[in-house]
């Protein structure tokens, strides 16, 4: 058995295509039917249903493909740790990020690479927290920033980070700017410039909006936090956003950022590795920068603002 086969294996699994799946491994279509073909014969189980076209793995490929993916990962970190061990902590780590907790994942990379000059760092920032955690099930990504539910399985190892609470951005004109606070009530009744629907970020406000009782009618709607925040900066839109993003964009000229309550919503947002020992070296270097940050003083910063000695 070879790792090459594995990994043609997993590759089949993930692109559900044939052709797409060989490129993604810089083979052959043939030669990628080939190699799978001989770790069907080799393991004596059928692994892929095969049609005119691809109908996915049999039963058996799919507790294979997870074995698969094991092995591929556990040699991949013993490929990092062999090469920290020679010269250093080196290579490519992936993090996944849920979108609001982008100001939380540049906390982290800074002091990281900083730590670590010879690793890359690839981040991608629009995942659902289901996303992360299967994708750290599948050794796809290294370690993920996501919301931290209560019955977060034993499977992995997390860290909390903050705290994820909103903000009304309003104008400084409208009198609620004037306020210690606002409900989610009256910032329902405001001409709001809100996330999709389509983005998780804008169903969480959705949620709690419903949990207040109150149904926003946003007049613009953008996939965009540049958009959201352009938008925003002109004075005729109020939004809603996470209290994180104050500390990249900070609160644009002529508006105030006011705390929401009733009800008072927070999440905890943290770090999410697998629980797998010893799993990912870069992960296990990840952590180590994640517990000596304190990450929810340095959102509290807004641009501009420096840390007090």
């Amino acid at each position: 058995m070879l790792f090459r086969q594995l990994e043609y294996l997993v590759a089949l699994s993930r692109e559900h295509h044939f052709a797409r799946a060989a490129s993604a491994c810089f083979v052959s279509q043939p030669a990628l039917s080939e190699g799978i073909r001989k770790l069907e014969e080799e393991l004596d189980v059928p692994l892929v249903r095969r049609g005119r076209k691809y109908e996915g793995l049999t039963p058996e490929g799919e507790r294979i493909v997870v074995w698969a993916q094991r092995i591929l990962a556990d040699r991949d970190a013993l490929r990092d740790e062999v090469g920290a061990l020679r010269s250093g902590l080196s290579g490519r780590m992936r993090i996944g990020s849920i979108p609001t907790a982008s100001a939380a994942v540049s906390e982290l990379t800074g002091p990281f690479c900083t730590e670590h000059p010879l690793v890359t760092v690839e981040v991608i920032a629009d995942l659902q927290s289901e996303d992360i955690l299967r994708q750290l099930q599948n050794f796809e990504i290294d370690a993920g920033i996501t919301y931290l539910p209560e019955d977060l399985s034993d499977n992995f190892h997390a860290i909390p980070l903050y705290q994820e609470r909103y903000v009304l951005l309003i104008t400084a004109a409208d009198g609620l700017a004037h306020q210690s606070k606002a409900t989610w009530a009256e910032a329902a009744r405001l001409p709001l410039c809100l996330l999709t629907e389509a983005m998780q970020g804008r169903r969480v406000l959705d949620d709690v909006f419903t949990q207040a009782g109150a149904a926003p009618s946003p007049r613009i709607e953008t996939d965009s936090v540049a958009a959201l925040f352009a938008h925003v900066r002109t004075g005729r839109w109020a939004s809603i956003v996470p209290h994180a993003w104050l500390h990249v964009f900070g609160v644009p000229h002529g508006m105030r950022a006011v705390p929401l309550v009733e009800p008072s919503w927070t999440m905890p947002v943290g770090l999410v590795t697998t629980a797998q020992k010893p799993g990912s070296v870069m992960a296990r270097a990840l952590t180590e920068i994640a517990e000596h940050i304190d990450m929810a003083t340095a959102l509290e910063r807004l641009p501009g603002e420096t840390s007090m000695p």
